[in-house]
């Protein structure tokens, strides 16, 4: 069964369409993402997805279900970026509280909790309450919050915006973790963090689906992507430039440079070995564009 299925969904508020006719169908699988400039309709979607909003026009099916269906209580999960936990009360009882709404007994429900703080490395804040905890925690505990049950599908806008490079770290650390059993759908602005991430893409603007596909089938050939660290920007470029296999070299943004090859796998070598004799530090070297340089080249500086 497919995860979900859209057939010419559209949104509209007034004389404004958020969301435009959007046909797509994904599978089950490694974390999806979700990508697109402000304004894309990325968060309509997601609100469709939940049931939140109803479509002006169109379908869309969530495990064969209709969006807010009863039958998708336990299997779908969403974190919305602005959610907030009730500062009254303990972290613990909130989630047993919401552990209990999907029909789980007490006893079910504390084992259930204990299991997913456990999962997030937090076990030890069950009787805090929110407000003894840092943004990021926080952040780790509505985590923990989409994890109760069984969802089979989780959906997350902007999990690790405005937190520390550690819980950042743990909540990604989560996502690779829980993707055997739970498929993950996030949307972001971190690109990089999304190619870490995810397999597949899914590219809003305007309201409209301009991309959707596999991250990996989407290279480029004839194209590297070196990510450098501390190497002189002059140097560098003159010297990648005399190697045989390198057509051009051009910079995207400090330390990142985009060169064109006339083989891939020997570019990649020769590359490899003039970092190595000049003694230049890298991140990454990569078949391809990045997500932005595919998708914001035009724009980036």
């Amino acid at each position: 069964m497919s995860l979900i299925v859209a057939n010419g969904l559209s949104k509209r508020y007034g004389g404004t369409t958020a969301l435009d006719q959007i046909t797509l169908t994904l599978e089950p699988g490694a974390p999806v993402a979700l990508i697109g400039p402000n304004g894309a309709g990325k968060t309509t979607f997601l609100s469709l997805l939940c049931g939140f909003i109803r479509p002006s026009a169109g379908t869309v099916q969530i495990l064969g279900k209709k969006p807010g269906s009863s039958s998708l209580s336990g299997r779908l999960a969403a974190l919305p970026q602005d959610a907030v936990l009730d500062p009254r009360l303990g972290i613990g009882r909130q989630l047993r509280f919401l552990s209990e709404l999907q029909g789980m007994t007490r006893r079910e429900a504390r084992v259930d909790v204990e299991r997913v703080l456990q999962a997030v490395d937090l076990a030890d804040v069950v009787h805090k309450k929110p407000t003894e905890l840092s943004h990021g925690m926080r952040k780790r505990v509505s985590i923990a919050q989409t994890l109760l049950g069984s969802p089979s599908v989780v959906l997350l806008d902007e999990p690790t915006a405005g937190i520390d490079p550690p819980n950042a770290k743990m909540i990604r650390d989560v996502v690779r973790r829980e993707s055997g059993e739970i498929t993950f759908i996030v949307s972001s602005h971190n690109l990089d963090e999304l190619e870490r991430l995810c397999e597949t893409v899914v590219y809003l603007e305007k309201g409209k689906l301009l991309s959707h596909g596999s991250l990996a089938d989407d290279t480029t050939n004839g194209v590297l992507t070196l990510r450098l660290i501390g190497a002189d920007e002059s140097d560098f470029l003159s010297a990648c430039i005399m190697l045989p296999t390198v057509l051009d070299v051009s910079r995207l943004a400090q330390g990142d440079y985009l060169l064109k090859v006339s083989d891939d796998m020997l570019a990649s070598q020769t590359v490899l070995e003039l970092l190595q004799q000049r003694g230049w530090k890298y991140r990454q070297l990569s078949r391809g564009r990045t997500l932005e340089e595919r998708f914001y080249g035009s724009s980036a500086g």
